[in-house]
């Protein structure tokens, strides 16, 4: 016997069983885009090596540590870590952002080496916005709004909350650098090796530690709110008022950074404490110098992305009334001579009369009772029996598989009205 083959780990199924939540997660998060005006892209999983090199930066840990990449021939390539480098590289190849503006959203697989947890896996999925030629801090603002709006609609608004940000300018991280590596430099002796490493490559990263003792140092280390140039200043207190007028609570968190070279300004997190350790559902914030470094005319940028797979575990986790549809409503079995031609014919007439419906045909043969428990096992409300005597009579037999409802005897051109009347 053959040795079986399982699943890469950390690149996970999704049963039959599971895919209806994702439906509906997928669902809720493309209406929301859609209701604000938001155009979907379709991007390669695979891109150009240096794309991600320069867009995210070298010294980050997702391209450094986490990426997965190969040679194809004289090229070097990479399955998509994230979304971002992607759509920009897209708005710029095919012209969508030449003086334009755009609101661009996508969903899709990505993939990083990393190692696999609850909620945190090899091959992950996120939804994600760009919006391109926009400076100011409305757009900022929409973003977080049309999050939480998202948050509502998925049941989940009270178990996230909003950390936000603002890292400023180039020029003022570059001096914020400076100081905070002159601290750091002073507890070393708190620092693992990784830790050690970050505070030469990218030191701003070490103030997300999970290192309980750096932490509490950091609570005296200099604040980057306090290198703010004043445009930075003022764009994020627009935002805040912006925010304080819809009544979206917020937390300013100054150790808030992000793990990626290319923000800017504004950057937020909605985070949750029901799922441990993952505490993060969804993130971004402003990338105002992405698009000019990867090779486009100078266009301003903000977006976010969230974790489909972080998002339908805390839907799980925190709402009770997923209205989740059952695949199946209607099913069909039937026995006797000539009886499949008469059910495969309802079943086409139900499907093109009623296509919001699930309308299974039986197929695997057997007695009405092997039959009837496989019906039982789809979940449907309604069974469609067909034999013999009800195709010589041109009627179907209806019952209900959920009990209250005696069974009864309708001619077949009753059949479409009645299952309507009981949807």
């Amino acid at each position: 016997m053959a040795k079986t083959i399982q699943a890469i780990r950390g690149m996970n199924d999704c049963s039959p069983t599971e895919s209806p939540l994702w439906q509906w997660v997928e669902t809720q998060v493309r209406e929301v885009l859609n209701s604000y005006g938001y155009s979907e892209v379709r991007m390669p999983i695979v891109e150009s090596t240096p794309l991600f090199a320069r867009a995210i930066g070298e010294v980050t840990d997702v391209v450094s540590k986490e990426m997965y990449t190969f040679w194809d021939n004289d090229e070097q390539l990479t399955l998509r870590p994230e979304g971002t480098a992607g759509c920009v590289r897209a708005a710029i190849e095919h012209g969508w952002i030449y003086n334009n503006e755009q609101r661009l959203w996508y969903m899709g697989p990505m993939f990083r080496h990393e190692r696999p947890q609850k909620g945190r896996y090899r091959q992950f999925h996120q939804a994600g916005v760009e919006v391109f030629g926009i400076a100011n801090p409305e757009i900022d603002a929409e973003l977080i709004i049309l999050t939480a709006r998202l948050w509502k609609k998925l049941g989940i608004d009270q178990h996230v909350s909003l950390q936000l940000n603002s890292i400023g300018s180039l020029e003022a991280r570059a001096n914020y650098r400076s100081a905070l590596v002159a601290f750091l430099e002073q507890h070393q002796a708190l620092m693992s090796e990784e830790e050690k490493e970050r505070l030469i490559k990218n030191p701003l990263r070490i103030l997300d530690t999970k290192n309980q003792a750096l932490q509490q140092v950091l609570d005296d280390a200099p604040k980057l709110l306090d290198y703010l140039d004043d445009e930075s200043r003022e764009h994020f207190a627009q935002l805040c008022a912006l925010l304080d007028s819809v009544g979206i609570a917020y937390e300013i968190n100054p150790k808030l950074v992000r793990g990626l070279d290319y923000y800017n300004k504004t950057v937020f997190e909605w985070v949750t404490s029901a799922l441990g350790a993952q505490g993060t559902v969804c993130g971004g914030g402003r990338y105002d110098g992405l698009v000019e470094q990867l090779g486009g005319h100078a266009a301003p940028g903000v977006g976010f992305a969230m974790g489909l797979e972080r998002l339908v575990l805390l839907v799980q986790e925190v709402n009770a009334s997923i209205p989740v549809k059952n695949a199946v409503d209607i099913y069909l079995v039937y026995q006797g001579e000539g009886t499949a031609l008469s059910a495969f014919q309802l079943a086409e007439k139900i499907r093109s009369a009623l296509p919001q419906l699930g309308t299974m045909l039986h197929c695997s043969g057997g007695n009405f009772k092997k039959q009837f428990r496989r019906a039982d096992k789809s979940g449907a409300t309604l069974a469609l029996v067909i034999g013999e005597s009800e195709m010589l009579n041109n009627q179907v037999v209806v019952k209900h598989l959920q009990g209250g409802v005696e069974q009864q005897t309708l001619d077949i051109e009753k059949v479409i009205d009645y299952i309507q009347s009981q949807f």
